[in-house]
């Protein structure tokens, strides 16, 4: 299951887009990259201004063009096979079209493939190219030596394959904003792998371009490119909190009226409700959370910290079950009855969101009660209830019977 709420503004009122854009005669494609368990934004560039709606086309990496399938149609009523989707047994949970664009949910490196916008007869406008990468492990605090130092090139990126006819490197993106303040927090930073060659596909790159990422359609096949996967960087980091605007001044005079102080004031953060059955996978999305932002999770007011993943995949006071992805998703592989609780999301530095998990027990067919860890718990305190309950009964029994008895012999005295 994957809980996130999604908000989409439409903007404002401006000039026409599509009217001033004229698609390309010949179809290419823009390449574009991404870190696996992001969400990606398609946006359809160019249209005729007569198409109301569209319809999005995907081929796999390296496929044939009878193999291009519709995705979805504008009403998401066509879609692909549903047996690859992680954490979902509903595509449509991880694809949407929101004003032409095409939003895919925690972008997975099966998604990886060519994207094309187009119409229900199928003319085709505009052109993806998409490499979906996904980092094997994630590294803190990253030191370079010497020798890695003097290879960097690209301004952020350092080479890791050199070839007379390409090269391999890795593009960081700067460092995030530090995902906490008041507390210790952390910084991130992805790095994804590209190759500099001027022999890619000039179908599946602009005019010039000699940068393509390395999963990337015009990347031939004849370079035997190393396996170099992206990464993923991360740092500790510590910062004060911003002061936030004084409340209004009625609220701060009833909160005098009822004793309390304007410093106690918590901070309004959206609450939701959450229930998800045991021993399933479940996956947690930051409300509002866009790519490049800076998220965090807490349980209570115990930090999850990514770092903790580096050394063993342990957390000090959390089972190894409970990660976060390179999505900044909080995922329970699987969900426990004693994952229930209280869980806090940050958006750059601020608390974002609180969220009432409750996991619940859940029997299957081959699942009998008694297998369940917490039977036996759950019959003694039955029995205890019962034998409670038991005792009171034959309290008031005799209570009522000594107190038939007194009325009696009252009676038999005054006769």
């Amino acid at each position: 299951m994957y809980f996130e709420v999604w908000s989409y503004q439409a903007p404002e009122d401006k000039q026409d887009v599509f009217a001033s854009r004229a698609c390309p005669a010949f179809l290419t494609f823009t390449n574009a990259a991404y870190i696996v368990g992001v969400t990606v934004e398609l946006p359809c560039h160019c249209k005729p201004q007569e198409v109301q709606s569209v319809v999005w086309f995907f081929r796999k990496h390296r496929g044939s063009s009878d193999e291009t399938r519709a995705l979805t149609d504008h009403h998401g009523n066509k879609l692909l096979d549903t047996s690859q989707v992680l954490h979902s047994s509903d595509l449509r949970s991880r694809f949407s079209i929101r004003l032409f664009s095409l939003l895919i949910f925690r972008a997975a490196p099966t998604d990886s493939g060519l994207y094309i916008c187009g119409s229900a007869h199928q003319d085709f406008f505009y052109g993806y190219d998409l490499d979906v990468q996904e980092a094997p492990t994630l590294s803190f605090t990253p030191r370079f030596s010497q020798e890695s130092r003097k290879k960097r090139k690209y301004g952020g990126s350092f080479i890791t394959h050199s070839h007379p006819l390409y090269q391999v490197f890795i593009s960081f993106q700067s460092w995030s904003v530090c995902d906490r303040c008041g507390v210790p927090g952390e910084q991130v930073r992805v790095g994804l792998c590209y190759v500099h060659s001027r022999f890619l596909h000039v179908r599946y790159r602009w005019a010039n371009q000699t940068v393509a990422s390395c999963g990337s359609e015009a990347v031939p096949m004849s370079f035997s490119l190393l396996k170099q996967g992206p990464k993923v960087e991360v740092k500790s980091c510590k910062v004060t909190c911003p002061n936030e605007p004084p409340p209004p001044s009625k609220l701060i005079a009833l909160m005098a009226f009822l004793g309390y102080s304007s410093a106690s004031m918590p901070v309004p953060v959206p609450v939701f409700y959450l229930s998800h059955p045991a021993e399933r996978v479940l996956t947690l999305g930051c409300p509002g959370a866009r790519l490049n932002m800076a998220v965090a999770w807490d349980l209570g007011s115990q930090q999850i910290y990514r770092s903790q993943q580096t050394s063993g995949g342990n957390f000090s006071n959390f089972s190894p079950r409970i990660k976060i992805d390179t999505g900044h998703h909080l995922v329970f592989h699987p969900a426990k009855t004693q994952d229930s609780g209280v869980y806090y999301c940050w958006l750059q530095g601020r608390r974002a969101a609180k969220i009432h998990l409750l996991v619940y027990l859940h029997l299957g067919h081959d699942q009998p009660v008694w297998s369940q860890p917490d039977f036996p718990a759950a019959i003694q305190t039955v029995f205890k209830s019962y034998a409670v309950m038991t005792a009171l009964f034959c309290l008031l029994l005799i209570c009522r019977a000594g107190i038939k008895h007194l009325r009696e012999s009252t009676e038999t005295h005054l006769d």
